[in-house]
């Protein structure tokens, strides 16, 4: 189930000690240039061995893990959660997100001009 030695791919890893929900969610963000293994843009199939820093963007929030095991399979969260040791800043109160624009439950669809508005107010 869990090896100690060698490597193993990065969005394979990543995926293994649940960062994102599937494997390929960890390779789209590779591709997009979200993951950083030791300060450098990877490719999903750049390999990562134990005391590697990875830095992940992902659902808005950046995640910061030190490598600590190497895993191949996907594993259990408390056996996933011994694989690193998270430097993450704390994710910011609720009180300081911006809130995006909530309809009223039961007004139907938004017009287009109410699209707009919501798009212009996230600043899209």
């Amino acid at each position: 189930m869990a090896s100690d030695e060698g490597s193993v791919r990065v969005d394979s890893w990543i995926w293994s000690v649940r960062l994102t929900k599937t494997r390929s969610l960890a390779a789209s963000a590779c591709r997009a240039g979200h993951v950083r293994v030791n300060g450098e843009r990877v490719k999903p199939a750049q390999a990562v061995r134990a005391g590697d820093e990875v830095r992940l963007r992902h659902a808005g929030r950046d995640r910061v893990v030190v490598v600590s095991r190497i895993v191949r399979k996907r594993v259990g969260a408390p056996v996933a959660a011994e694989c690193y040791v998270d430097n993450s800043p704390p994710p910011p109160p609720r009180e300081q997100t911006v809130p995006i624009g909530l309809r009223d439950r039961g007004a139907g669809r938004p017009t287009k001009r109410d699209r707009r508005e919501m798009e212009r107010l996230r600043g899209l």
